[in-house]
């Protein structure tokens, strides 16, 4: 009798070592789900739908991206962090992740809830101003600014938004002070910026490059901390005497407490993607730089968390 219920033991013992041990190895057996926190056609849901379409077609699985908005992205966060830590739900995020993070109520911890697998992308903004405005450069919208405190004005998508901070850590930086004009999303800024209601905003190097090409904006600096191979001829704001830089990331996330195993192969099949000809070029084109390893991806994340809590009380930054 004894030596049966051994057996019948042991049997579950090796029965649950064998599943444990093949279910990395035959990770992902079926969809997976990428939640995107932003709206459809924005530069971090491109490129997560570029780059599970390509682990879509590499692992021979379906890797579906779902857009969950609401609460600056603390909707779709929130949802993530309390998902199954089994590898088939998991987050693509931009820089956004650390400001919505610190601005709203949130019943998550964004460093030991969310942890990071792989960063896709890692670019930077363009200040960019109307050619009207009488600055040519960095300094002189500078001097502009002090000469004329709450003036000038800067669109972004929204109280909280990247371009948000963004801008409000340039002038903080600067010593300036600007008028912020929300919108419902960063590409209606850049239409009014356009027309001239707007006189400067950070924008997206891939949105925003078109337009300097053609001479509808100006181009003032660069936000990283060397000029662009893309975009050799616009000088960095550090360049200009405004010690500012600040990356514009996307990443890839999951819950914590995915098996290691999941992790680790997740992100060599995201690196393998980002390897190909067309996403790197497509990358490469808006500015797209060398994306940062794990560790400093993570380093990245809680720098930008204690960062952005300055910024939101050194500006009385509040979400209604």
């Amino acid at each position: 009798m004894h030596g049966i219920r051994w057996h019948v033991v042991l049997t579950c013992l090796l029965a649950a070592s064998v599943s444990f041990a093949q279910g990395p190895n035959n990770y992902p057996d079926k969809p997976v789900r990428i939640i995107s926190v932003l709206a459809v056609g924005g530069a971090v849901d491109s490129v997560g739908r570029m780059v599970a379409t390509k682990l879509s077609e590499n692992l021979q699985r379906p890797f579906i991206v779902e857009n969950r908005l609401g609460g600056g992205g603390t909707v779709g966060y929130s949802y993530v962090a309390k998902a199954p830590r089994d590898g088939y739900t998991l987050l693509v995020a931009g820089s956004g992740y650390t400001i919505a993070s610190v601005l709203y109520p949130i019943q998550y911890d964004p460093i030991n809830d969310i942890v990071p697998i792989a960063q896709a992308s890692n670019s930077y903004y363009l200040l960019v101003s109307h050619p009207a405005l009488p600055a040519r450069s960095v300094r002189e919208l500078v001097a502009l600014a002090k000469s004329r405190p709450g003036a000038l004005n800067f669109g972004s998508g929204g109280v909280g938004s990247s371009v948000h901070f963004a801008m409000e850590t340039f002038a903080l930086t600067a010593g300036i002070r600007l008028t912020h004009v929300p919108y419902k999303g960063s590409g209606q800024a850049q239409v009014d910026l356009i027309s001239g209601e707007l006189q400067v905003m950070m924008a997206n190097a891939i949105s925003a490059l078109p337009h300097v090409k053609a001479g509808r904006l100006r181009a003032l600096g660069l936000s990283a901390p060397k000029r662009s191979a893309a975009m050799p001829d616009i000088p960095t704001i550090v360049e200009q005497g405004v010690p500012f830089t600040l990356a514009v990331w996307t990443g890839f996330f999951a819950p914590a407490g995915v098996p290691p195993e999941i992790l680790t192969k997740l992100q060599t099949e995201i690196t393998n993607v980002l390897k190909d000809p067309a996403i790197a070029q497509r990358i490469a084109d808006g500015g797209g730089e060398q994306t940062e390893t794990p560790d400093q991806f993570k380093q990245t994340i809680r720098d930008e968390l204690v960062a952005n809590r300055k910024i939101a009380i050194a500006r009385n930054i509040k979400v209604e």
